[in-house]
């Protein structure tokens, strides 16, 4: 009887850091019989994971993982364990190189089979048959035979000789019950505000009356990092937390109109139709775009208009102004935190709370590290989403022991604006909500775009098309005349286009009583998304001429028109 071969002497270690480490999974349902998670590595995606996760600082390291040069360069394998419930569950493992001529279709996939049994399985980068129009990292997708299911990850880079990293230090759980923990959470109060109008909507819960919490926000509030990513959200965790302590059962309702990537200045048009749908107003509406308006080009008018729009509501809902945060450590609170100074509006900061305990130091100890709390250099995790989610809760606790005050918001609102409200009575003109004194001719945009952003809305966990009700045009079928004309009085307009990363879209020349105001371009974003952008802000309504044309050289691409914004 043959005895079984000796074992080959174990490879020697390589150096090695992790761009995930046990982050949870969900194979959100993309057809009947498969599941997929996504998570975006590029545009400084994987430098932010290497800092963050892996505790990289070297500048050469970060650097080289910029391109995908670079990342072959720095990296001779990458190990990858997920592990499931049921450990014979199958997954398929993808990093995908975007590429330079074709972003999604033209760069290499780095594929790997391996069951869900927390077995580290790898790929040998002297393997791969690489590509020419590699650019950049692009994504990670982790594809399951089955839907639905939840999982743990972790993805490790083993370098090349010559390379060196920190050790990998160990990572303990997040313990609620301690001192240091509610410590934090108090932080997050940056103010209280007059909490007249959230203790009414406490009290109505209590007495079984109907309550409706809404959220309004970007990806963060649509549940980005939290798996599954209808209850892993923050908002779907406060909501529940609101509904048990103070609901009957049934009593408390739930709207969460979160869209990614996306500013106030898009949410102030989607408010009417994704918050006040069938004539309901909320209770509560919590509002999340403190990490998302940088882009904004009013700096705050678009933010305070959607601010007074809500609280101006004939029902007076109560508003939480709620500050989110990115892995640097940044939000724009500072900018944004004088409209709730002014309404005396109740303000929650995340940053305040975790920012300062991220810096471990043998004085202060750890809650929370930034790996545990972030899941991308942008997104909480199912940890960093329940801290979000307690905080609003420390919120509720303190408001419900005041007692005896006036809602002076009536009279706020007569002062002048911290910043500016403009766009208050903006109003969303498409093809399904039409102003009857708008005129419109479509020329060459007569089709109607499907391949639109979607998002997970309220509990659901299937993705809901964003402005359905378009004008596409399609230059890749023959037209005649491509431009589209709308006549309008109005005092402000705003026009939403359709970003694509796909190669058949192209520029748009936008044209405002004949005078060129803009050239849209879908691909400078890179992804199927949402753009608004002010065409003009006057102080007197007038009648104005929009036109849209496809840009000189682009006439046989596509170019999509989502819908307008207008003040009359």
């Amino acid at each position: 009887m043959k005895g079984p071969a000796a074992p080959k002497d174990p490879e020697k270690k390589k150096p090695y850091f992790y761009i995930i480490r046990e982050k949870e999974i969900y194979g959100a349902k993309l057809d009947e019989e498969k599941g997929i998670h996504f998570i975006y590595e590029n545009d400084g995606r994987l430098i932010s994971s290497a800092q963050i996760t892996g505790n990289i600082s070297d500048s050469n390291i970060l650097e080289l993982l910029k391109t995908t040069q670079g990342f072959r360069t720095l990296v001779h394998s990458i190990g990858v364990s997920v592990e499931t419930e049921d450990s014979s569950s199958k997954v398929d493992f993808i990093f995908q190189m975007y590429g330079n001529k074709d972003i999604y279709g033209g760069g290499t996939n780095l594929k790997l089979s391996l069951n869900g049994d927390g077995m580290e399985e790898k790929i040998n980068l002297c393997e791969i048959d690489w590509s020419e129009d590699d650019k950049e990292p692009g994504q990670i997708r982790f594809e399951f035979d089955t839907p639905e299911i939840l999982g743990r990850a972790s993805v490790r880079l083993y370098l090349n000789d010559g390379y060196s990293v920190p050790d990998v230090s160990e990572e303990s759980e997040v313990d609620v019950s301690l001192e240091t923990y509610h410590t934090m959470i108090a932080r997050s109060l940056m103010q209280l505000g007059n909490p007249k109008r959230l203790a009414g909507a406490i009290k109505r819960a209590k007495e079984g009356k109907d309550v409706t919490l809404a959220y309004i926000g970007g990806s963060i509030t649509q549940g980005a990092g939290g798996t599954p990513i209808n209850t892993g959200c923050y908002a779907y965790k406060s909501y529940k937390s609101f509904a048990d302590r103070y609901g009957n059962g049934n009593n408390v309702h739930f709207i969460k109109a979160g869209v990614g990537g996306t500013p106030s200045e898009l949410g102030m048009l989607r408010f009417d139709r994704d918050v006040l749908r069938d004539g309901n107003y909320p209770d509560v509406v919590v509002i999340e775009f403190g990490v998302n308006d940088e882009g904004d080009e009013t700096k705050g008018n678009c933010y305070e208009s959607l601010v007074k729009k809500v609280l101006m509501l004939p029902n007076e809902p109560a508003v939480i102004l709620l500050f989110a945060v990115f892995a640097n450590d940044w939000n724009l609170q500072k900018r944004l935190s004088p409209v709730g100074q002014l309404y005396e509006l109740p303000m929650v900061s995340i940053l305040d709370a975790v920012s300062p305990q991220f810096p471990l130091t043998k004085e202060t100890g750890r809650v929370i590290s930034k790996n545990k709390f972030f899941y991308d250099m942008f997104h909480p995790t199912n940890a960093g989403h329940t801290i979000m989610a307690d905080c609003i809760t420390y919120l509720l606790e303190q408001t419900e022991r005041e007692k005896e005050w006036i809602d002076c918001t009536p009279k706020l609102l007569l002062k002048k604006p911290a910043i500016g409200d403009d766009f208050v009575s903006v109003k969303l003109l498409d093809k399904k909500n039409h102003n009857p004194k708008a005129n419109i001719r479509c020329g060459g945009f007569t089709k109607t775009d499907t391949e639109l952003q979607r998002v997970e809305m309220d509990e659901d966990l299937f993705g809901t098309p964003q402005f359905p009700y378009n004008w596409m045009y399609d230059g890749t079928k023959a037209f005649g005349d491509s431009t589209f004309e709308l006549t309008i009085t109005c005092r402000a307009l705003l026009l939403i286009y359709k970003d694509s990363g796909a190669n058949d879209v192209g520029k748009a020349d936008v044209f405002l009583d004949g005078k060129k105001v803009l050239t849209a371009n879908p691909r400078i974003v890179g992804w199927v998304h949402c753009n608004p952008v002010i065409v003009c802000n006057d102080r007197h309504s007038q009648e104005h001429i929009l036109q849209i044309k496809m840009a000189q050289g682009d006439e046989n691409k596509k170019f999509t028109i989502l819908g307008f914004g207008y003040v009359n």
